[in-house]
Order: C-alpha cells, then sequence, then structure tokens
C-alpha cells in the first residue's frame, strides 16, 4: 500500500502511453490528478502537462441574477491560469462547435469577452429557441465544460506550452448512458489525433464503469486495440483508510460484482467504513438486476435475512449518496454485524468465485 504521491510517482516513472484507471467514488481519483501534476512540475514551478478534473469543472459557476428575477442568468468563468488561452476559442469557434456537435445540444450559447485578451471570456450565456440567457440542466452544463476543455486541448498555445500529458479524471459525472458513449469516443479520438502521433502521455480516471469498459474494450480489444494494445495500460486503484493500491487489470473481461465482493470481503477481514453500505447495495443491485428481479428487497429474502424489509432500510440510510462526505466514519458493532451478516449470507447463497 502507498500514499496518493507514491502512487502520483509511479504513474510518472511507468510511462505508458495511454493509462486507464478504474476507481470507486471517493478513492481519491481527483487528488491523484493534482498529486500528479504536484510531481510531475518543472523545477521553476510550471506545469508539464494540461488537466480536466474537478478543479477544471469548478472554474464555471453559475450567476443565477437572483435580485432581476433571474433576467441575466449566466454561467460565469473564474479567472485562472486558463485566461490567456481562451483567445483560441474566440477566435476559432469551430474548435468548441465541432466538439459539441455530437452532443447534439438543443440550446445556443454566446460568449461574454472581457476587452483584455489576457481575461478572454467573462461569461456564457445560453438559450433555446425565444428564450434567452436560460440555464441549461446539469448534465448540458457538463457537456459544455468538458466540450471547452476537449477544444483547449485543441489550442497549441496551451499544450504547446504543456506538453508532456493530459491527465483526464472523470469526465462522466450527470452523464446519460448514450452521453458516455459520445464521451468514450471523443477520447478515442483524442488518442488519435494527439497520442499516436506524439510523445505525450493520456491518463484517464473514472469511476464510471461503463465508460472504463468501453474504453477497455476500444483500446484492448476493438478495431484499433492493433494500435493501442500494447500502449494502453489498465489498472484499477483501490484505497483503505489513508492506503492507496494500483492493481494492474490482466483480465480481457472487467466484472464489476467481482471487483465489489473483492474490495468488500478485504474490507470485511480489516475495516469497515459507513461508505461500504454504498458498496454493498451496489452489489446488491447487481444481483437484483442479473435475476431479472430488480429488487434489493427480493435478494435479501432469498439469502433469508431476518427481517429483510428492516434491513433494507437500515441499508438504505447507511448508503444515502451524502455518506461519501463521511466515509471515514468506522462502522459502529452493530452495523458491522448487519454488514457481515448480509455479505455472508449472499456469499454462501451464490458461492462466488473471486
Amino acid at each position: 500500500m502507498s500514499s496518493l504521491k507514491e502512487i502520483a510517482q509511479k504513474l510518472k516513472e511507468s510511462n505508458e502511453p495511454i493509462t486507464l484507471i478504474y476507481a470507486f467514488n471517493s478513492t481519491g481519483k481527483t487528488k491523484l490528478s493534482v498529486e500528479y501534476k504536484n510531481v510531475t512540475k518543472k523545477e521553476d514551478g510550471k506545469h508539464t502537462g494540461v488537466y480536466y478534473n474537478a478543479y477544471s469543472e469548478d472554474l464555471f459557476r453559475w450567476d443565477n441574477d437572483e435580485p432581476n428575477d433571474n433576467e441575466n442568468m449566466r454561467l460565469e468563468v473564474i479567472p485562472s491560469s486558463l485566461n490567456p488561452y481562451f483567445s483560441s476559442i474566440i477566435e476559432n469557434p469551430a474548435l468548441l462547435d465541432e466538439k459539441l456537435v455530437r452532443y447534439l445540444p438543443s440550446y445556443t450559447y454566446s460568449f461574454d469577452i472581457n476587452t483584455n485578451p489576457e481575461i478572454g471570456i467573462d461569461a456564457i450565456r445560453f438559450g433555446r429557441g425565444e428564450e434567452q440567457n436560460i440555464k441549461i440542466s446539469r448534465g448540458e452544463e457538463r457537456i459544455f465544460v468538458w466540450c471547452f476543455f476537449l477544444a483547449l486541448f485543441d489550442a497549441d498555445a496551451w499544450t504547446g506550452e504543456k506538453d508532456a500529458h493530459f491527465f483526464i479524471d472523470d469526465p462522466v459525472s450527470s452523464l446519460d448512458d448514450h452521453n458516455i458513449f459520445i464521451t468514450a469516443d471523443s477520447i478515442v479520438q483524442l488518442i488519435d489525433d494527439k497520442i499516436e502521433k506524439s510523445q505525450k502521455r493520456l491518463i484517464i480516471t473514472t469511476h464510471h464503469i461503463g465508460l472504463y469498459s468501453i474504453l477497455f474494450d476500444r483500446l484492448r480489444k476493438g478495431e484499433k486495440s492493433d494500435k493501442y494494445k500494447n500502449l494502453c495500460k489498465p489498472q484499477i486503484l483501490t484505497r483503505n483508510g489513508d492506503d492507496f493500491d494500483l492493481q494492474n487489470h490482466t483480465k480481457d473481461v472487467f466484472l464489476f460484482h467481482l471487483h465489489l465482493l473483492q474490495t468488500l470481503e478485504e474490507a470485511k477481514n480489516s475495516k469497515l467504513y459507513i461508505f461500504h453500505f454504498v458498496l454493498l447495495r451496489q452489489l446488491l443491485e447487481n444481483i437484483s438486476s442479473f435475476i431479472g428481479s430488480g429488487r434489493v428487497g427480493f435478494i435479501l429474502s432469498e439469502i433469508n435475512v431476518a427481517n429483510p424489509n428492516e434491513t433494507l432500510e437500515m441499508i438504505n440510510s447507511l448508503s444515502h449518496q451524502n455518506v461519501y462526505r463521511f466515509q471515514f466514519n468506522e462502522m459502529s458493532p452493530q452495523q458491522i454485524d448487519l454488514f457481515k451478516d448480509v455479505f455472508d449470507k449472499l456469499q454462501t447463497k451464490y458461492n462466488f468465485k473471486f
């Protein structure tokens, strides 16, 4: 087991052209991108690569114009070191449009341009039909920001100065399944355009099993596998408290439920935290979907859990998404008993091999 800084150092030293990393939510993917940025800095402190992560998304913030009944809503761009490079998109809007078009946006957009070229863009406004200065959905916003960064990746001024690597962390939050496929296509296109013919590295981290599986298949087994199979290293990032491990994924198929089982088995034998109930519920949902029931309560009845309805309510309560904020809270003795009762009976009933 290692610290995230040590994991980042290992990634730097491994030097694979393409690294694809799967990890559960709240494992530390965004922090890993920051640690990687730190360990790859030049001696003068300048960054050697470019990044897309949660901090990138945070550079865009809604001004809802509440005092004026939302009349002048716009998506503000927080000043950052990226501002001087926005001119590439202002001067060539096709850079952004060609990224957006594959997602079939139902809105139009325009920029509030600052007279100072070092600032570039103050905000983005959106419209739909006759409506102007509207607020687009969370999913649409995330797609727009992702495409904005894809356009910046094409900007030679930015990537030319920091041409060692791209680090992309979870570009799929708030996206539906259809858009996951499109996002995977956009990443493969980035690989075709930027990675194959250059010395750049690409590191992709994601919690989304769909995105990971699609990229894994296309790079390791698909039509492009002849070019990329030996260049792409799939890995799995795991966490146990403050310790991390980055393991090679050597199997041809990534079976999510078996990864969940292995993770929970290891936690059961070491230390259990509240967030493990989130993973337990995901496991129950996977099993119920596989056998055609779609009901977690049915699985709890099948494995002979006492009071399945009450147990389901407790699991639902403990696996609420807000629990991610308190992921390092250890389970109480009663919670440990509940967890082990359900997990052990699952294994007895279905006898999974992992």
